[in-house]
């Protein structure tokens, strides 16, 4: 009988190659073995490393214009992708609407862009917005009002066309003004619901003064207050273009974006209209006080504590920076001190916040567990104290040096943030190259520039404490800090 095999197949390899092939592998594995060996042998303690010096930031090149009407206009290229943005400023703000009408700002930049136009509907901008995933939006803040627009640059004549049509010709339609007055009112029922919000509201009042346009809030009687008709005037008032400035970055050539610019708002000539009111003058409500705000709700307290600060133009801007580095952040003296060494809080803080045109605040405070509130404002101002009269180590200098020195790069990630920095320096009166004589100033700035300054500005005499928290949780009770302890009432003033 005939059986049948499987047939078997055998491979041999010649000897030689074999060989060779095993040295290989061989050699392959004492490389990959000994690669770590070499280079822990050779690696180099990091303080021994050696870098070339950082290159120098450098400024995109741009282009500054005036239209015949007064707009002025930067343009920055910027041809990485094929997109094109736009931001305009406008000198208005909610601190120059009339205190009888708070909310009139904010409605007026919300319903410039929600309300359509003579020409076209919401539901229409919407739609062919959409169609080219484009945006325009608009808004008033307190001091400036802002409107912006992202388009494909194959659809930036329409877009732009868009975009000046929404500025010009805003049509304030009364639905839109109804359900902008609503969401606004949704906020005034809510504005109680978070401990945090609270205390930052009622502090800025007791400094500011709580019917002082840095301050104040909208209320349902002052949006009552609040017609079509007033938002066309404040519109009028604001939106002008005397008092635009028009920045575009972006896929574009000069000469076509400037001929497109022309065609779009070289015409426009705002009526007239009553001039706004001057910027308003500061000057501080509360010298000194304690302040609490009962939430029985809570088992922790919600601190705020300090006094009016400066500006961003005060001649010790620099050593004040430096100062908010030695408190400030992981490894600051508030952090390390009331957190690490005495655990008194997870949340701390501590800095001088200055703004462009009016005085900002100093501020300290943070979170903490309710038995601890007194033991965790004394801690505060005793650091406050000894910044005050303690020079700095030269540690704590070099180290606040190099975080803001290091993060210098990061003012420059994008063209679009450059020029958003030179149109707000012009707007605000500020010199173009701001930004780099603060970073020599910080470079130059010593120990005993931060004592001084720190010694001229802040005020203990002068620190106002508020607290939001359970006051039978607080013990010991507020009243050991040494002053009368105020009470505030939040409640919220009904619609009439």
């Amino acid at each position: 009988m005939n059986r049948s095999k499987t047939p078997r197949f055998r491979f041999s390899l010649p000897l030689p190659w074999l060989r060779g092939f095993i040295l290989l592998v061989g050699a392959l594995l004492f490389v990959l073995l000994s690669a770590p060996m070499v280079a822990a042998a050779t690696a180099r303690p990091y303080n021994e490393l050696e870098f070339p010096p950082l290159r120098a930031v450098e400024m995109p090149d741009y282009e500054r214009y005036t239209l015949p009407n007064g707009i002025v206009v930067y343009l920055m290229e910027n041809h990485e992708l094929p997109l094109v943005s736009g931001q305009a400023s406008f000198h208005t703000g909610s601190r120059l609407e009339p205190k009888e009408q708070v909310g009139l700002a904010s409605l007026t930049g919300t319903v410039l862009r929600s309300g359509g136009t003579v020409d076209r509907t919401p539901d229409e901008i919407n739609l062919f917005l959409e169609q080219r995933a484009a945006s325009v939006e608009t808004s008033i803040g307190d001091s400036v009002g802002s409107a912006s627009f992202e388009s494909l640059t194959a659809d930036l004549p329409e877009v732009l066309n868009l975009f000046a049509e929404i500025l010009q010709k805003p049509a304030f339609r009364a639905d839109q003004i109804d359900l902008a007055k609503k969401q606004l009112a949704g906020g005034i029922a809510r504005r109680n619901d978070n401990p945090d919000d609270i205390a930052s509201r009622e502090f800025s009042k007791r400094i500011y003064g709580p019917d002082h346009p840095y301050a104040r809030t909208v209320e349902y009687t002052t949006l009552a207050n609040i017609e079509q008709g007033d938002l066309i005037q404040f519109y009028q008032q604001s939106f002008r273009p005397e008092q635009m400035l028009l920045g575009i970055v972006g896929d574009f050539e000069p000469r076509q974006m400037k001929a497109l610019l022309a065609q779009a708002f070289g015409d426009w000539q705002q009526a007239a209209a009553p001039a706004l009111p001057p910027v308003p003058t500061v000057e501080p409500a509360t010298l000194g006080g304690t302040f609490f705000i009962e939430q029985p709700q809570l088992t922790q307290s919600y601190i705020y504590l300090g006094h009016l600060g400066g500006q961003l133009n005060d001649p010790d801007y620099a050593a004040l920076s430096l100062m908010n580095g030695v408190l400030n952040g992981f490894g600051g003296r508030f952090f390390n001190e009331l957190r690490s060494r005495q655990g008194l809080a997870y949340s701390v803080y501590g800095f001088w916040s200055p703004r462009f045109d009016y005085p900002g605040l100093f501020i300290a405070g943070g979170q903490t567990r309710s038995e601890a509130t007194v033991p965790f404002i004394e801690s505060l101002r005793r650091e406050i104290d000894r910044i005050r009269t303690t020079p700095v180590t030269a540690a704590e200098l070099d180290y606040a040096k190099e975080s803001i020195l290091n993060s210098f790069v990061f003012n420059f990630q994008s063209p679009g943030q450059t020029l958003s920095r030179l149109m707000r320096y012009e707007y605000y009166g500020y010199p173009a190259d701001f930004i780099f004589s603060y970073q020599r100033e910080i470079q130059n700035t010593t120990a005993a520039d931060i004592l001084r300054a720190a010694e001229k500005y802040l005020k203990p005499e002068q620190l106002t404490t508020l607290v939001v928290g359970n006051s039978e949780a607080i013990e010991p009770p507020l009243a050991r800090l040494g002053n009368e302890v105020a009470d505030l009432d939040i409640t919220i003033p009904p619609a009439q």
